[in-house]
This record gives structure tokens, C-alpha cells and sequence, in this order.
């Protein structure tokens, strides 16, 4: 299998796959094999929403290797309308217009690349989502 195939196949990357207990209900993500609430092995495939709201954030001014390009960029805790919470980089805003309890939606986005000529690889990021009246400018 290529290396760029396997990335893309990532489900948690793409899909915002996580795992449900068949027992108890939780959710979890990323994924586990074994539910953190009840100890239970049963656990099945759940795609989680892709909105949410922004439960925290920070803003992060200096970057880890490779992520120099980004900052100053936002990290936050999103808690999806399933209840789930993630931890998630925001894109297309500015920090000073960050709000908790703003609503979020998924997006797919680069997060690396290997070089210049390299593989580049994509994952989910939230943005603030857009009201109709901006959608339509876009």
C-alpha cells in the first residue's frame, strides 16, 4: 500500500470516526478498543458530527517543528452535538475573533508536508461556521 494511500485512510484523520460502546453508550475519541467508562470491549465504528462548539481554545505563539508556517494558530476544545469532545486546531479565523460557545464545523485541511516536494499530508481542523448571508459571498 502507498504511503499517501494509507494516510488518506486514516479514519479518524478524514472521517471523524470514532468508537461506540455497545455497552454503556460512550463515545470515544480517537478510537479505543476498550470503553474508558465501563471497561467493556465492545465497541463499534461511530462517525461523529461534524459541528460542534468551542468549549476553550489557546492561542499558540510559538510552534513545534514544521508548524512554523501557522502560528500564531488556535487550538481548542470542541464538544460535538453528540456531546463528544476533541481537541482541534481552528482555521479560517483570527484569534482575536474567537468566542467560546462559537459554533464550529469540520474541515478538511493541510497539516504537513514532507518537504517540497513530498507528500502533503491533510486532516481535519474546525472553522467558525459561516452565516448564510456570508455563504453567499463566498
Amino acid at each position: 500500500m502507498q504511503v499517501s494511500k494509507f494516510w488518506r485512510e486514516l479514519p479518524q484523520r478524514y472521517r471523524l470516526e470514532g468508537k461506540k460502546c455497545v455497552q454503556c453508550g460512550k463515545v470515544c475519541f480517537p478510537p479505543r478498543d476498550i470503553c474508558p467508562s465501563c471497561g467493556s470491549d465492545q465497541m463499534v465504528k461511530a462517525i461523529l458530527p461534524k459541528r460542534g462548539k468551542i468549549v476553550t481554545y489557546t492561542v499558540m505563539y510559538t510552534a513545534p517543528a514544521n508548524f512554523e508556517i501557522f502560528k500564531p494558530y488556535i487550538i481548542a476544545l470542541v464538544q460535538l452535538e453528540d456531546g463528544t469532545h476533541l481537541t482541534t486546531q481552528l482555521t479560517d479565523c483570527k484569534p482575536e475573533n474567537i468566542e467560546i460557545g462559537m459554533d464550529v464545523e469540520a474541515v478538511i485541511r493541510k497539516i504537513n508536508e514532507d518537504g517540497k516536494d513530498g507528500i502533503i499530508y491533510y486532516a481535519y481542523k474546525f472553522r467558525p461556521v459561516l452565516k448564510k448571508a456570508e455563504k453567499k459571498l463566498n
